[in-house]
C-alpha cells in the first residue's frame, strides 16, 4: 500500500467514525426528546408496579408516573390524586412494556417513595 493510499483509508476511517458518531447522537436527541418513561409503583390494583416507555407530549417529563404527576400539581400524594393521574396516565401512547423500574419511578418523584 503507498502512502496515498494509506492516507486515504485512514481518511475514509475517520469520516465514518464522524458519522457514526453524528447518526448515534442525533438517535439519543431524537430518543430524549420524543419517548419518556412511564412508572407506576406496585399497589393494590397492580401489585407488581409496572414501567413502559412512552411517546411523550409537549411538556411531559422524561421521567414521569401518577405520584410524579400529584406532586407536581399538588405539592403531595394522596389516593383521590393518584387514581385522577392514573387515569390521565398515556395508555394510547405506549411503545414497550417492562417490568417495574423503581429507578424509574423514583427519578419522576425526585426520589421520594409513597405509601401503596
Amino acid at each position: 500500500m503507498t502512502t496515498s493510499e494509506a492516507s486515504s483509508a485512514k481518511h475514509r476511517s475517520s469520516s465514518w467514525k464522524l458519522m457514526s458518531g453524528i447518526v448515534v447522537m442525533a438517535a439519543a436527541a431524537f430518543v430524549y426528546a420524543k419517548l419518556g418513561f412511564y412508572s407506576i409503583q406496585p399497589i393494590g390494583a397492580i401489585p407488581e408496579g409496572a414501567t413502559a416507555i412512552v411517546w411523550r407530549e409537549s411538556g411531559e417529563p422524561f421521567f414521569n408516573s401518577a405520584d410524579g404527576m400529584c406532586l407536581r400539581r399538588t405539592g403531595s400524594v394522596s389516593l383521590m390524586c393518584r387514581m385522577m393521574a392514573m387515569g390521565a396516565a398515556p395508555k394510547e401512547r405506549i411503545l414497550l412494556r417492562l417490568p417495574y423500574q423503581r429507578w424509574a419511578y423514583l427519578r419522576s418523584t425526585d426520589g421520594k417513595e409513597f405509601e401503596k
